[in-house]
C-alpha cells in the first residue's frame, strides 16, 4: 500500500508583498483565517511566518506570532511549523527567535548560502502601496541569503535542545551535500524531511529533469537510512511539480508564500484554494491524504502538547 501524502501550506511568507495580492494574509486575524481553512481543506501542516500588521512587512518578532500561533493551536490540530528562514535580508539571530522561544514541532531550515532574487518582480509589480517593498525587491539584487554551515549548525543545536524536528529546505544539490554533512557528523536526528525548493532565482530551476536529479542524489546520500521527501515549486510552477513529485512518491507543499496563483492568470483568493487544488490532483493520482497525526507519525514530532505555544 503506497504511504498517504502530507500536505504541507506555507501560508504567507517573506517573499511576496500585499500590493503584489490584495489576498494575501497579513493580520493576525487573516493569518488565522487562512491557516485554518487551508488545514480543513487537508493540510497536515501549517508552515507560518509573521507580518507587521500596518503595512505587512515579515517579522521574525515572537510577539507578532503570538498574536496568531495560540488560537491555530488551540483551534485544530495540524502540526505547526514555524519558519528559521524569516526573510533572506534578516540576520540569523532575528531569524530563530520564533522558533527558539515557541519551541515547536517542526521548523524550516535553509541549507545554504544563495542569491534569493526577487528584483524580477519589479517589472510585473510597479504599483507597489508601501516604500519597503521596493527596497526589499531592489536589494535582492546584490544581497545574499546568508545560511553559513555556522548558522545552520546553531539553529539546528538549539532546536535539537528543545524537541524541535526540522524541514531541511535544499534549493539546489549543493544543499544536499551539504545536510549529508551534518549527517556524516552524526548530527541529525531522524527521520529527515527534505524540501526539495524549485524555481527560486538563484535555485535550481522548476523542471521534471531537475527534479529527478535532486531526488537521485538524495537516494545516494540518505537512501540507506531513509528520508521523507516533499516539493515546492515556485510560482507557475507549484502545481506541475507537486504533480511530478507526487507520481515519484513525495510529499508536496502550497501556499501563498510559494505562489499567488490558483490556475492560469487567477489569483488565489485563500490558501485552501491551493490545498484542495492538490488535493484534487494527489486524489487523481489514487493517492491518500495524510491526516497531521499521521504526518507526526512519519516525521518522528513530538507532539502538539510538547511545544511552548500557549
Amino acid at each position: 500500500m503506497a504511504k498517504k501524502v502530507i500536505i504541507s501550506c506555507a501560508v504567507t511568507g517573506a517573499i511576496h508583498t500585499p500590493s503584489m495580492s490584495e489576498f494575501l494574509p497579513v493580520t493576525a486575524e487573516e493569518i488565522i483565517e487562512h491557516s485554518l481553512a487551508a488545514h480543513e481543506a487537508g493540510a497536515a501542516v501549517l508552515h507560518l511566518h509573521a507580518r507587521d500588521e500596518n503595512d505587512g512587512h515579515p517579522t521574525q518578532d515572537p510577539e507578532e506570532f503570538q498574536k496568531f500561533l495560540p488560537t491555530i493551536h488551540n483551534s485544530c490540530d495540524a502540526v505547526i511549523n514555524i519558519t528559521t528562514g524569516g526573510g533572506p535580508q534578516m540576520t540569523v539571530e532575528e531569524r530563530m527567535k520564533p522558533a527558539m522561544h515557541f519551541k515547536p514541532e517542526l521548523a524550516s531550515l535553509n541549507m545554504g548560502s544563495m542569491n534569493f532574487g526577487l528584483f524580477p518582480m519589479l517589472k510585473r509589480h510597479n504599483q507597489l502601496k508601501y516604500p519597503w517593498e521596493k527596497e526589499m525587491l531592489e536589494k535582492s539584487k546584490y544581497s545574499l541569503f546568508k545560511n553559513t554551515f555556522e548558522d545552520i549548525e546553531n539553529i539546528m543545536t538549539f532546536g535539537y535542545e528543545n524537541g524541535t524536528k526540522f524541514e531541511f529546505e535544499c534549493y539546489d544539490v549543493g544543499h544536499l551535500y551539504n545536510l549529508h554533512y551534518f549527517h556524516r557528523e552524526g548530527m541529525l536526528k531522524g527521520p529527515y524531511f527534505i524540501q526539495f525548493v524549485m524555481g527560486i532565482m538563484g535555485g535550481i530551476g522548476a523542471d521534471a529533469d531537475n527534479l529527478l536529479h535532486m531526488k537521485k542524489t538524495a537516494d545516494k546520500l540518505f537512501g540507506e537510512v531513509g528520508y521523507e521527501w516533499s516539493v515546492v515549486g515556485a510560482g507557475a510552477t507549484q502545481m506541475r511539480m507537486n504533480a511530478t513529485g507526487a507520481s515519484l512518491g513525495s510529499h508536496v507543499r502550497v501556499g501563498l508564500e510559494d505562489s499567488l496563483w490558483d490556475g492560469p492568470g487567477n489569483l488565489a483568493k485563500t490558501n485552501a484554494d491551493q490545498v484542495k487544488r492538490v488535493r484534487e490532483i494527489l486524489e487523481g493520482l489514487s493517492l491518500e491524504i495524510a491526516t497531521s497525526d499521521e504526518a507526526r507519525q512519519m516525521l518522528g514530532l513530538k507532539g502538539k502538547n510538547n511545544t511552548n505555544i500557549k
